[in-house]
C-alpha cells in the first residue's frame, strides 16, 4: 500500500516539474513568434532605385529654324537683293546678278526668241552659278495670247495654248496635260517658276483680261486654278496666283491707271475665290495688280497698298510669296519715281519687286532700311518667306 502511494506521489511531481517546462516554451515560442512579427512590421520596405532619366536628345532644327540663322549671317544688302525679281538685262546679265545678288530673275520673249534651248540652257547655269542662293527662275508662259517661249518653234511646234481653249479640246484632263507639258519644258530649260495660272474672272469677252482668263464663273475658275497649282506643284515648279485681288473688267494697266469701283461683297462673293483656292492648293506666290481698289484703298494701287496686303494676308490666311506686278508698268511710273516705287512697295507689304529698273531700285530699297523707313525686322520676314519657298521648290537645301 505504501509502495504505491509512494509511486503515485512520483508521478504527480514529475508531472508538476513538466507544467513549468511546458509554461516556459510556450513563453518563449509567443515571444519569437511577436518578436519575429515586429521585426517584419520595423522593418523597411526595400528601396527600388528610380530609373535613371536620361535628358531627351533635342529635336533637330526645323528648316525655318536654319534659314533664320542663315538669315542672320546674311549683309543688308544680299537681304534686299533677294527681295527683287529682276528682268533679265540685255548685255551680260552675269554681271548684275553677281553685283546684286537677286532673289530671281524673270525673263522675257527677247531672251529666247534667237536662241536655242541648249544656249538658254547654260546661259541660266553661268546665272546661278555666281549668284550665293539659287535664284528663281521665271517667265510667263500663261498659254494663248501671253507666251515667252513656245512662240519660237526651236521650242516647240505650236505655241501652248489659252486655257478656253484647252477646256473645250478636252476639260480639265486637257489643262492638266497641258500643264504637265508646259512645266516639263521649262524645267528642261532650268526655269523654275511659270507666272500662272491666271485667277482673274470674266465672262465678258470685251474686257483686256478675258483671253487670258479661263472665261467662266469663279466655281469654275476656281476649279481650274486649283487643277493647275496641284499639277505644278507635282511637277516641281513655281505657281504664282495672278492678279490679286482680281482683274475684272478694269482696262490695262501696262497704259496706265485703273480703277475698280465694284463692291467688297462682289470680292467675296467671286473675284477672291479663285485666288483662295490656290492658296488652298498650296501656291507659293501671289502678284498683285496696279489696279486702284477703291473698296479697299481708294488712293494707292493695290501693289502699293497696305490694306491690299492685309486682306491677302488676314482675309485669305496667305503666308507664301507676295510680289508686285512688274513695276515699270504706266501706272507706276505715271504716278511715282523708281525709287519711291520700290519702298512703297515693301512698305506695303510685298516680299518680292517684280522690276527692270533694279539698279535704282535696289539701293533706294537698302537706303531706306539704313534710314529707318524700312524695319530690318519686316525685311528679314519677307527673306524668310523667299527662302522658303525655294527650299520647297528644291532649289536650296537649308544650310
Amino acid at each position: 500500500m505504501d509502495n504505491r502511494n509512494h509511486k503515485k506521489r512520483r508521478k504527480r511531481t514529475a508531472a508538476v516539474r513538466v507544467i513549468p517546462v511546458l509554461l516556459l516554451c510556450a513563453f518563449v515560442l509567443s515571444g519569437l513568434i511577436y518578436f519575429t512579427a515586429d521585426r517584419e512590421e520595423q522593418q523597411e520596405e526595400p528601396v527600388i532605385p528610380e530609373e535613371v532619366l536620361t535628358p531627351e536628345e533635342p529635336a533637330p532644327p526645323t528648316t525655318e529654324e536654319l534659314l533664320t540663322a542663315y538669315i542672320e549671317t546674311m549683309s543688308l544688302e544680299e537681304k534686299v537683293g533677294q527681295m527683287f525679281l529682276i528682268r533679265c538685262p540685255e548685255g551680260k546679265p552675269v554681271n548684275g546678278v553677281r553685283k546684286f545678288q537677286p532673289g530671281g530673275m524673270i525673263f522675257f520673249a527677247r531672251d529666247f526668241k534667237e536662241k536655242g534651248p541648249d544656249q538658254v540652257r547654260m546661259e541660266i547655269m553661268s546665272y546661278q552659278d555666281v549668284s550665293r542662293v539659287p535664284m528663281l527662275t521665271a517667265v510667263d508662259e500663261e498659254g494663248g495670247d501671253v507666251n515667252r517661249i513656245s512662240w519660237y518653234p526651236q521650242y516647240r511646234s505650236t505655241p501652248f495654248a489659252g486655257p478656253q481653249k484647252l477646256y473645250k479640246e478636252g476639260g480639265f484632263a486637257r489643262i492638266e496635260s497641258d500643264t504637265v507639258e508646259k512645266c516639263q519644258l521649262l524645267t528642261s530649260l532650268g526655269i523654275n517658276v511659270n507666272m500662272a495660272p491666271v485667277c482673274d474672272i470674266s465672262e465678258n469677252p470685251s474686257a483686256y483680261i478675258y483671253k487670258r482668263t479661263f472665261g467662266q464663273d469663279a466655281v469654275a475658275t476656281s476649279r481650274y486654278v486649283r487643277q493647275v497649282v496641284r499639277t505644278m506643284n507635282q511637277q516641281n515648279v513655281g505657281s504664282v496666283l495672278k492678279h490679286f485681288p482680281g482683274y475684272g473688267g478694269n482696262s490695262d494697266t501696262h497704259q496706265g491707271f485703273s480703277v475698280d469701283t465694284r463692291p467688297y461683297s462682289q470680292f467675296l462673293a467671286s473675284d477672291l475665290r479663285p485666288f483662295q483656292a490656290g492658296i488652298q492648293a498650296g501656291a507659293g506666290a501671289v502678284l498683285v495688280s496696279h489696279n486702284i481698289v477703291e473698296c479697299m484703298d481708294d488712293e494707292k494701287p493695290a501693289s502699293l497698298s497696305r490694306e491690299v496686303h492685309r486682306v491677302l494676308r488676314e482675309e485669305l490666311g496667305f503666308d507664301g510669296v507676295i510680289m508686285t506686278d512688274d513695276l515699270v508698268m504706266e501706272a507706276i511710273t505715271d504716278a511715282y519715281g523708281a525709287a519711291e516705287a520700290a519702298v512703297l512697295a515693301v512698305k506695303a507689304g510685298n516680299d518680292m519687286l517684280c522690276c527692270t529698273d533694279y539698279k535704282i531700285q535696289i539701293p533706294a530699297v537698302i537706303a531706306a532700311a539704313e534710314d529707318g523707313k524700312i524695319s530690318e525686322e519686316q525685311i528679314n520676314e519677307s527673306v524668310l518667306r523667299v527662302l522658303l519657298w525655294k527650299h520647297a521648290l528644291g532649289l536650296w537645301p537649308a544650310p
